[in-house]
């Protein structure tokens, strides 16, 4: 059985939460992310610096009826590892004994 290449950038379960769903749009507001993940700005801040430094996770600032707004998006190189990082977690979750 080849190795599993689980990503541990994206394996903290937040982070790995965070993947999940900018995967599933081209781009999510911070306050978004934040409100689905249950977590403090600062701790999501934290997680999304983690991110954004290994290049899976893009930051946008704008002003938006004049308040600032931040957007995320996964990079190409993000969704890559996020898709690799799932499949890894299912060839493990194939081999688990239940």
């Amino acid at each position: 059985m080849p190795a599993l290449e689980l990503d541990p950038v994206i394996h903290a379960p937040l982070r790995l939460q965070v993947c999940a769903l900018l995967s599933a749009t081209d781009e999510a507001e911070f306050a978004l992310v934040r409100e689905e993940t249950g977590v403090s700005d600062s701790v999501l801040s934290k997680h999304i610096r983690q991110l954004e430094e290994a290049g899976y996770v893009r930051v946008r600032k704008a002003t938006l009826a004049s308040r600032q707004r931040t957007w995320l998006s996964l990079t190409k190189e993000g969704a890559r590892a996020f898709a690799a990082h799932v499949r890894a977690l299912t060839a493990l979750a194939g081999v688990a004994k239940a």
